[in-house]
């Protein structure tokens, strides 16, 4: 009868004599009983809020650092940050003149010490080598994977400092 009235899209006839059966038995209410085996803890607004902050302060993180930090499985950062978040992982563009925090206080450190040799030898400077068009990473990335940073849709193309 529920086939003719509601076409193939229905319960089949195995499926509406378990119902039968277990509303016959007591039950009234058609939530899920628990079940045995580890819980799933995965995709809560918990994880996804912790997820977030931890990108928005360090988006240079990998899925493996997130799993290692937070506890969580590979799959459910990975989830969270393609699904949830909306984030895709891109190669940076490298610019040399954005410097991060860290770099601008090791060319200051640097240049205290020029200043204090400066002070004990007048001639100091005399001895210093420069040169034009010259390339000095101040970051030399260990793989090609730490290029690469999060990014949303909304947020600008990252640059490398």
């Amino acid at each position: 009868m529920l086939k003719q009235a509601f076409g193939d899209k229905s319960l089949g006839q195995t499926q509406t004599y378990n119902w039968y059966k277990c509303f016959k038995n007591g039950w009234t209410l058609t939530d899920d009983d628990d079940r045995s085996g580890r819980p799933s803890a995965g995709i809560t607004p918990e994880n996804v809020a912790k997820v977030r902050d931890l990108i928005l302060q360090d988006c240079r993180l990998t899925i493996q650092d997130l799993c290692n930090t937070l506890g969580l499985s590979y799959g459910t950062c990975q989830r969270i940050l393609l699904e949830e978040l909306n984030m895709r992982r891109i190669v940076a563009k490298f610019v040399p003149r954005l410097l991060q925090n860290e770099q601008k206080q090791h060319l200051l450190e640097v240049c205290r010490e020029l200043q204090q040799q400066f002070q004990k030898d007048p001639n100091f400077l005399s001895k210093v080598v420069t040169g034009d068009k010259s390339w000095v990473y101040g970051y030399e990335p260990e793989s090609k994977q730490q290029l690469s940073q999060w990014k949303s849709p909304s947020s600008p193309w990252p640059k490398n400092a």
